[in-house]
């Protein structure tokens, strides 16, 4: 029998720039191609030239991107159009349809905004996207005559999916990321009983136990609505797809309930063409939304309006929605330069942070941050609330024991959270 070797190019103890290599047999599948937020030169994107020298095409058979992630998808464009790579890439049909919105807006950011060479083009987005191949889920895709693909559903976000590869009569399960527990828009992963001889797993909280969502919603509608009877402002950074729709739900009912007057603002262009793809998708969604969808669609919101630059020194309170989510670039960190200074407002960071992004330096609690060569003081309150759309220790032991794998892999974390979960792992494995 075959061994199977993996090599990550990234995101083997981190989380940014997904990138794994997957050798079966005579064949070698990358899984993911991703770049870091924590960096701005070339440690961004994956080292390809770690595996080889000459031509990518030649060595590598297939790509799978499991989501639209700028860390699982952000460097495709870079590796097929700089690099140059054009064997098939294959993902599903809401990931082909928003990555190069999410690509697009990031390139702005940084050759625009930032005067950043060496990054592909608009054209290069497009001309990667052409070379992508949209898969169904439960398609049993044959990529040749010995690669197999088939996609499940991961949750996580609109589209995301898990993928079972099989090269003769070996194979492995690659879960990207994936939630194990149904939200108010999407439902939770799943896949059948397939006993892989590898699942790859991502396990970025593997040592988080969830309260019940619950009691996390409650808490956070009750700490907004505090804010803005006390007259302060609330910004909640985003990214404009996923937790932003997740939270865009529950703040809307919640003000509908209360009939509250205080603006919510949604600070995204891409939020519009987010939502559109959200009801074109519908079938990614979950049962309740399907449900409602014929009397009213989830993403039309009334109490929520666009934000323009100009409100930022509104007086009086407001909730804004702004992206990025980790607070490292764009009009989030913007607004928090602003609002920072003043003790009424709140902070409130509803996902990750990666390491060197202010947005963690800030739930590290830094009082003082420099940004763009300035002093911010950071006086308002920090509340760090995960709706994090990632599976919890809970979660991915209930994925273990769904689909039976003979080994388990575990990328997309932090070294000593892994070494915790591998012996959770461990002890129901044996």
């Amino acid at each position: 029998m075959a061994e199977i070797h993996v090599t990550p190019l990234g995101a083997g103890q981190d989380v940014g720039r997904s990138c794994i290599i997957a050798s079966i047999g005579s064949k070698n599948i990358m899984l993911d191609c991703g770049m870091h937020m924590g960096y701005n030169d070339e440690r961004r994107f994956p080292d390809f030239s770690y595996i080889v020298d000459g031509n990518l095409t030649d060595h590598i058979d297939c790509v799978i991107i499991s989501h639209f992630h700028l860390d699982h998808c952000g460097a495709l464009p870079f590796m097929t159009e700089m690099v140059g790579y054009n064997g098939p890439i294959y993902m599903t049909h809401p990931t082909k349809a928003i990555a190069p919105i999410l690509l697009e807006d990031m390139r702005k950011v940084a050759v625009e905004r930032k005067g950043e060479t060496n990054f592909f083009t608009s054209a290069m987005i497009k001309d990667c996207m052409k070379k992508v191949i949209a898969v169904n889920l439960h398609q049993v895709v044959q990529v040749d005559n010995e690669i197999e693909i088939k996609a499940y559903y991961a949750g996580h976000v609109l589209g995301a999916a898990m993928f079972h590869i099989k090269v003769g009569t070996q194979s492995l399960v690659y879960t990207g990321d994936y939630n194990m527990t149904p939200d108010r828009h999407l439902g939770a992963a799943w896949i059948d009983r397939c006993r892989p001889d590898l699942l790859i797993s991502e396990s970025t909280y593997a040592t988080t136990i969830r309260d019940s969502k619950r009691c996390r919603e409650r808490d956070f509608l009750k700490k907004v609505h505090e804010c803005v009877n006390n007259g302060g402002k609330v910004l909640i950074p985003v990214f404009a797809l996923g937790r932003a729709q997740e939270l865009c739900i529950l703040l809307e009912t919640y003000w509908e309930r209360m009939d509250l007057k205080v603006p919510i603002y949604f600070a995204a262009g891409l939020t519009e063409k987010a939502n559109s793809y959200y009801k074109m998708f519908i079938s990614w969604t979950n049962q309740k939304i399907k449900k409602t969808f014929v009397r009213r669609n989830m993403f039309e919101f009334k109490h929520i309006k666009p934000f323009d630059k100009s409100y930022i020194d509104n007086p009086g309170p407001m909730v804004v929605f702004a992206t990025p989510g980790m607070l490292h670039a764009g009009l989030s960190l913007t607004i928090f330069k602003k609002w920072a200074p003043f003790e009424q407002n709140m902070l409130i960071m509803p996902g990750y942070c990666v390491q060197g992004t202010v947005g963690a330096q800030v739930l590290g609690g830094a009082k003082k941050i420099e940004i763009d060569r300035q002093t911010v003081e950071v006086k308002l309150s920090v509340e760090y609330m995960s709706f994090s759309a990632h599976a919890d220790a809970k979660g991915i032991m209930q994925l273990i024991q769904y689909c039976q794998p003979k080994n388990v892999l575990l990328v997309h974390g932090e070294g000593k959270k892994m070494d915790f979960l591998k012996k959770q792992i461990q002890t129901i494995m044996k």
